[in-house]
């Protein structure tokens, strides 16, 4: 199947990336429930499979409006990930209606950031600056990895990943995707051990 991204416009995102002057960006198993087999008593619903069982909670979070910020700050791996969207202001713009594709850093990959790099971007005189890299690692549409293909892939950012999927995983700009499918109300976490930098970017600049 191909990797696949759906055109359309994103109100929020581009006066953000207007703004900032950088625009051109489980199944859950419907359980059987029985009827009442005596006294008008329904039974509970119960999942069908221990499979079931466990995607059962994934669909109640979306269900509840978990967005892509509430699902990340609720993992654990992406504390610097969410430090990083809140000094962008971008909560707003990622719990929106989306969907989005979200490639996510986790902190590891924050911290193999060159030293004094990372505590730079969290100053609010480069929030412009964070804000691109951050857009850079969003695609618009909900995009699962049943879908993925080598290719360019355009960002909100405006500019281009380059993915390669082939028989040992996939990469985005080089950097590996170790977890995929992440579901969010608002779209889809993909986790990935780097942080992605556009082109003409350069934080150890700042």
């Amino acid at each position: 199947m191909r990797f696949t991204f759906t055109s359309f416009s994103l109100n929020k995102l581009a006066s953000v990336a207007a703004a900032l002057m950088i625009l051109p960006v489980a199944v859950g198993c419907g359980t059987q429930v029985d009827d009442t087999v005596a006294g008008d008593v329904a039974e509970e619903p119960v999942a069908e499979t221990v499979e079931d069982a466990a995607e059962e909670p994934a669909e109640d979070a979306a269900v509840e409006g978990d967005t892509i910020v509430d699902v990340a700050s609720a993992n654990g791996s992406f504390n610097t990930l969410v430090a990083a969207i809140q000094a962008a202001d971008l909560v707003e713009t990622l719990s929106g209606e989306g969907p989005f594709t979200v490639f996510a850093p986790t902190d590891e990959a924050f911290a193999a950031l060159p030293e004094g790099v990372l505590d730079k971007l969290l100053l609010p005189e480069n929030q412009a600056v964070l804000a691109q890299i951050l857009t850079y690692h969003v695609v618009s549409g909900e995009v699962p990895a049943s879908a993925v293909e080598t290719g360019a892939v355009p960002t909100v950012e405006s500019t281009e990943l380059d993915v390669v999927a082939d028989d040992s995983g996939v990469t985005v700009d080089g950097a590996n995707v170790v977890t995929t499918d992440v579901m969010a109300s608002n779209g889809i976490i993909h986790v990935i051990d780097a942080v992605l930098i556009p082109e003409g970017v350069d934080p150890a600049a700042l």
